[in-house]
């Protein structure tokens, strides 16, 4: 009996140790905290899906008004959460060789390869991916597929006319995540699925399964939080997206014999940097015994592949669609801005005989000025999150963090501080006018982030 008590208490001390040996980090430092508890640290409520994470860290940012520097601990690991822009820049920007980790709590030797794609992958995956991929969202690209958004865009056009014919309401957001849905499928894979008519179609199946979060889903993501040493084989992407994902992907390739089709698309590109063999570059990691980079490589196989079009469906399906949706709403509310819109669109139209073309998106300022407004109020990421690669001392202050210290940027909080914008509850296109934009602070509006690991899509994504 003594023997077995001796073990429990032993297991409990050891289990205690280790959910809190990390939480005397900050007070040692100085800086100012909330109480954190074992395993859970100090975000119990959006562990326990109380909250949202960006709504978590917001809450956080206005508690603490007047610190430089609030600490956080997100289970068992140290995180740092920044209140001042000029922070923000040495983290996105200046100091980039230190911070290019992305700060997902997710183990270095983390196996599941759908993970290793460009949004999660970090070190010199990520470089390598960056620089292959980047041609795929150029200007010159998008006008390219610009017939096939315009192509989209008039069935959508056409078929929310008839909804509203039938019924006094519409379900925006579900209707333009079918027409994002079948961009996607028309630019990126080269696929017409017609998900604007066919709500079962394959694309639009696995935009909502992508999203749509399981017990499963949920019981994973615990575990591989609290413990990810120990469970770093497990899935994180569910597998019928993954056979789903793979399937499609294998299909398209085998069409076009594992060659570039000249279609031009996300498909082409992934074909291309495939027909060229092994990636390689200089490492953000790795450096010779001089201090010159050391080169790295690797192999860009079908899984790889795979993984990249995942998240290039499913970034570029849920960031349009959200962010198309809330502007919509915004512009719902506020008649007036509305009224501009239409009026702008109206003249603009004319101007180009009516032909809707890249040229004349681009000449739509206020509209511009109304999607960037409500990208401020409503942005799709809310909270950027990168980790220390090294030790670092931030500047004008005297605070150092350790390799591995998370870094949290609360773009939302900030883009919602009245320090600054005016009356940043209420929805005011002039913001960012040619006139006004120059008010705005450097490194707090960032709904795409900013730096070399800023969205890649973000061209796209204004655009459609």
């Amino acid at each position: 009996m003594f023997i077995i008590l001796s073990i429990f208490v032993t297991l409990v001390f050891v289990l205690y140790w280790y959910g809190t040996r990390n939480f005397g980090y900050w007070k040692n430092k100085g800086i100012k905290h909330d109480p954190a508890y074992p395993f859970i640290g100090s975000n119990f409520k959006q562990l326990t899906f109380q909250v949202g994470l960006s709504d978590y860290f917001t809450d956080l940012y206005k508690r603490y008004p007047n610190e430089r520097f609030v600490g956080v601990y997100l289970s068992t690991d140290k995180s740092l959460l920044l209140r001042d822009p000029r922070d923000v820049q040495h983290v996105l920007i200046t100091d980039f060789h230190n911070f290019y980790l992305r700060g997902l709590k997710l183990h270095k030797d983390e196996s599941d390869p759908f993970l290793k794609h460009l949004f999660i992958a970090d070190g010199d995956l990520w470089k390598l991916l960056r620089v292959r991929m980047t041609p795929a969202f150029t200007t010159g690209k998008l006008k390219a597929m610009f017939p096939l958004i315009i192509e989209r865009a008039q069935k959508l056009q056409v078929l929310a006319a008839e909804i509203c014919n039938e019924s006094d309401e519409v379900d925006v957001k579900d209707l333009l995540a079918r027409y994002t849905t079948d961009f996607i499928g028309a630019c990126g894979f080269g696929v017409d699925m017609d998900s604007l008519h066919d709500e079962n179609s394959l694309f639009r199946k696995l935009g909502n399964r992508i999203f749509k979060i399981t017990k499963t889903d949920i019981v994973k993501m615990l575990l591989k939080v609290f413990f990810p040493a120990i469970f770093k084989d497990l899935d994180a992407v569910s597998p019928d997206v993954k056979n789903m994902t793979t399937s499609l992907v294998d299909q398209i390739m085998k069409q076009r014999n594992y060659k570039p089709s000249e279609r031009n698309d996300f498909i082409d590109l992934m074909l291309e940097i495939r027909q060229k063999g092994k990636m390689i570059g200089e490492s953000i990691e790795k450096k010779n015994p001089d201090g010159t980079p050391m080169i790295v490589e690797e192999e860009f196989n079908d899984l790889l592949i795979a993984a990249q079009a995942f998240v290039f469906f499913a970034a570029g399906f849920e960031t349009s669609s959200s962010t198309s949706s809330f502007t919509l709403h915004q512009l719902a509310f506020h008649p007036e801005a509305q009224e501009k819109c239409q009026k702008e669109i109206d003249e603009v139209l004319q101007k180009y005989e009516n032909k809707l073309c890249y040229e004349a998106v681009k000449d739509m300022k206020y509209l511009t000025m109304a999607f960037k407004e409500s990208m401020r109020i409503f942005p799709s990421v809310g909270v950027l999150l990168r980790k220390s690669a090294s030790k670092y001392t931030f500047p004008d202050s005297d605070l150092t963090i350790d390799e591995g210290v998370g870094i949290i940027i609360p773009n939302h909080a900030m883009q919602m501080d009245e320090k600054y914008f005016d009356e940043p509850e209420k929805f005011i296109p002039e913001r960012f006018s040619p006139e006004n934009i120059h008010n705005i602070k450097n490194h707090v509006y960032l709904p795409f982030g900013e730096g070399p690991r800023a969205c890649i899509g973000k061209i796209i994504n204004v655009v459609i």
